[in-house]
């Protein structure tokens, strides 16, 4: 049974940092493309951050650029995504995917969430004071 289990979420302060991860369960995510999408109550799924199977180069979205790094620890099989400098409006559900081709971050239609492979359960992050 293949599975990606997304969890690090919480309730931090502006300003402060989470490390979310992405684990792998029933497949190895070495060979897959990994990415963050978050989504806040009454707004669209939005792309955070990708990292490619191919050369794991790694690719963000405007939202996540300068604050988030994303990386791959290929021994726990597990990708991560370093959040620091956390603003309220980071405010959401995080969810991890993989795919075996490139992932297109800026895509937001059903149609091509449903053609992801996989899709972890969301893990919440509240930044708040």
């Amino acid at each position: 049974d293949v599975q990606l289990q997304a969890c690090g979420g919480g309730l931090v302060q502006p300003g402060g940092s989470l490390r979310l991860s992405c684990t792998g369960s029933g497949l190895i995510l070495d060979n897959y493309s990994v990415g963050w999408w978050r989504q806040a109550p009454g707004k669209e799924r939005e792309g955070v951050s990708k990292i490619d199977f191919t050369d794991s180069s790694a690719g963000y979205t405007d939202v996540a650029k300068g604050r988030f790094t994303i990386s791959r620890d290929k021994a726990k099989n597990t990708v991560y995504l370093q959040m620091n400098d956390l603003k309220p409006e980071d405010t959401a559900v995080y969810y991890c995917a993989a795919d075996r081709s490139t992932l297109l971050l800026e895509v937001r239609t059903r149609q091509y969430f449903d053609a992801v492979d996989f899709w972890g359960q969301g893990t919440q992050v509240t930044v708040s004071s």
